[in-house]
């Protein structure tokens, strides 16, 4: 078996590769942990050894799972649900608690990847790191529901004084109602989802939105675009946390710029419970349990 530190930094193609991963980050923790404080619903963890201290992300505790055999118990419970989706692509007849339970698990497992990064590696080299296998992740859950997906990376012409040049539009995930994906280096179908699919929106949110200008204006029709978050939070000091979601300036990008047709988070901020934000800002599962059916429909 490869040490930890590679299975961290090592591509993943399926959801039980990634159950598999977070498990052995959560045997291998409480070995290396030492100081746990609480801050508005969040745990800041800590590594301290003699000659180093390693500060672990802010963990939202209701939806951590510390267990390994509790996570094992919600990774099957996970697994039942996405196959209930892909056979029904609803999810009227799931209990709530088995969707509370999917949601914690793809959380614990992201997470798990990145208490490991912050353990393991160096800051820079476990940014890089996580956000890859944040996008892996939502990809693998995708698969799972039985949806035609591909990265697409679209080549948008345009004039300059040294003649024609190409600006390349980098797609995170395009989801497709049909049996393969029908986007082409030069067109999106009007049916099919553009995802970004980011960690964090901070120094990102802008750019969900002049990209959807971008594609919708080249391809002259509406482009549906989503964004998929884990979360908007980050350490602030020894013991606090701050949001990083810039929640103004996210109004005024949706009032003035373009409408997304929803942003989506495995963590919500507070201020996306509230309106006018709560109209734009949503749960995951509400994702995969309702909207994405609707906008992959005709």
């Amino acid at each position: 078996m490869l040490p930890l530190i590679k299975q961290l930094q090592t591509k993943q193609t399926s959801l039980d590769s990634f159950f598999k991963l977070a498990k052995n980050v959560l045997k291998y923790i409480p070995n290396v942990l030492t100081s746990q404080s609480f801050f508005n619903g969040y745990s800041l963890n800590r590594a301290e050894t003699e000659s180093t201290t390693k500060k672990i992300r802010p963990i939202k505790e209701d939806l951590i799972i510390w267990n390994v055999d509790d996570f094992s118990r919600a990774s099957e419970i996970t697994f039942s649900v996405l196959k209930e989706l892909k056979s029904n692509r609803n999810i009227t007849k799931i209990s709530s608690d088995k969707i509370d339970t999917l949601n914690k698990c793809l959380y614990t497992t992201q997470q798990m990847v990145g208490i490991g990064l912050d353990l393991l590696s160096e800051t820079n080299s476990s940014r890089k790191h996580v956000g890859n296998r944040f996008e892996e992740l939502i990809k693998c859950i995708i698969d799972e529901i039985g949806l035609a997906n591909k990265r697409i990376v679209l080549k948008i012409p345009y004039e300059s004084p040294e003649g024609e040049k190409i600006y390349r539009c980098e797609n995170d995930l395009i989801i497709s109602p049909f049996e393969k994906v029908l986007p082409t280096e030069n067109n999106i179908h009007p049916k099919e989802i553009v995802l970004s699919v980011k960690t964090t929106s901070k120094d990102r949110m802008g750019k969900m939105f002049i990209d959807k200008m971008l594609l919708e204006r080249f391809n002259r029709h509406d482009v549906k675009f989503i964004g998929i978050f884990l979360n908007d939070v980050q350490r602030k000091g020894d013991d606090g946390i701050s949001y990083t979601l810039v929640s103004g300036l996210f109004m005024v990008y949706t009032s003035f710029l373009m409408k997304l047709e929803g942003i989506y988070y495995l963590d919500k901020p507070p201020v996306a419970n509230k309106a006018p934000h709560s109209a734009h800002i949503f749960d995951f599962t509400k994702l995969l349990s309702e909207d994405l059916w609707k906008l992959l429909s005709p």
